[in-house]
């Protein structure tokens, strides 16, 4: 059986809120998590916390809609 969807599909692009990221991912997955929070040390405690039973990746500071560095420095997050 196949459920119809009702309503308009979204048009509007997601965009990131502002704060420092990190990416997660199982060893033997392909599937990452992105993990937000609002400043750099806590960044560093949740990258310590995380670096001992999955991979983890900093993206980097999102501002203005913008990547401000790290690994997509300079893009639009949307």
């Amino acid at each position: 059986m196949q459920q119809n969807k009702k309503g308009r599909p979204p048009t509007k692009k997601v965009e990131l809120k502002e704060g420092f990221y990190i990416e997660l991912r199982n060893k033997d997955s392909n599937s990452p998590i992105k993990l937000r929070r609002n400043s750099m040390p806590e960044i560093e405690m949740a990258i310590k916390q995380y670096e001992k039973s999955k991979i983890v990746t900093y993206l980097g500071q999102v501002k203005g809609g913008k990547w401000m560095d790290g690994k997509n420095q300079g893009k639009k997050t949307a």
